[in-house]
Order: structure tokens, then C-alpha cells, then sequence
């Protein structure tokens, strides 16, 4: 299972950076015509999308004990999304053997400080001053 989902989240993880690389290069990311950021369908998915990422985020408040951890990983997974949450799965996936148990990563905590999450927030908050700059 954890070799599954190694490949999976590796997936998730290089199909979103292709795609919101394919996207930022077609149009700015706050370029989204009026009619479809009004659109009911598309408020409802922004709205599915982040309860899913707050779901998600309750999780790494769980497995991260350190405060200065939990921040950094809640604003990495707002701005950066599936990419961030991708990364947070591989770092835990591959931080154990492929022959122990998914609950190892499921239930293992940590204590420190979190170098990728404050990395990927940093990147997040780039990224979105770098949007509203374009």
C-alpha cells in the first residue's frame, strides 16, 4: 500500500505542477473572466475545494504538534492546494519503509520544527504576490 501510494501522490504531485504551469502560461492566475467567477458551479467547487483542504489540514494539525508547523502547512495547503498536500503525503510516505504499516503514517506525530512546509508557504505567498504583480 505505501508503494501504491507513493506512485499516486508522485501523480498528483507532477500532474499539478504541469498543469498549473500549462495554466499560468495560457492566462494570469487572476485573469478568470467575471462570468465564470460568478458562476454558481464554479463558487460551489472553490467551495467543495477548500473544505476538503480544511478536512485535510485537521489531519496535519494531528501529525504536527509544533504550532510554527501546523501555520506554515495551513498556509502552504490554501495557496498551493493539492501541490502541498501532495508533498506533505510523499514527505510522510517516504519517510517510513515500504514494508510497514499505512498507520505508521497515518498516526505518526512529529515534534518540530517543519522545514518543507515553511518552504512550500513560502512558495505560496510568491506565487500570489507574483500574480497580483502581473
Amino acid at each position: 500500500m505505501i508503494l501504491f501510494l507513493r506512485g499516486l501522490f508522485l501523480v498528483v504531485l507532477a500532474s499539478m505542477l504541469a498543469v498549473t504551469t500549462w495554466a499560468s502560461l495560457q492566462c494570469p492566475l487572476f485573469g478568470v473572466p467575471r462570468a465564470v467567477a460568478t458562476h454558481p458551479w464554479f463558487i460551489a467547487t472553490l467551495f467543495d475545494t477548500y473544505w476538503a483542504f480544511m478536512a485535510f489540514f485537521l489531519w496535519v494539525c494531528f501529525k504536527q504538534a509544533a504550532i510554527s508547523a501546523r501555520l506554515a502547512w495551513f498556509v502552504s495547503i490554501m495557496l498551493l492546494g493539492n501541490i502541498a498536500i501532495a508533498a506533505y503525503c510523499l514527505r510522510e510516505l517516504f519517510s517510513v519503509s515500504r514494508t510497514e504499516p499505512l498507520s505508521t503514517v497515518v498516526t505518526r506525530q512529529r515534534e518540530s520544527f517543519d522545514v518543507l512546509g515553511s518552504l512550500l508557504a513560502i512558495a505560496g505567498v510568491g506565487v500570489i504576490v507574483w500574480a497580483t504583480l502581473a
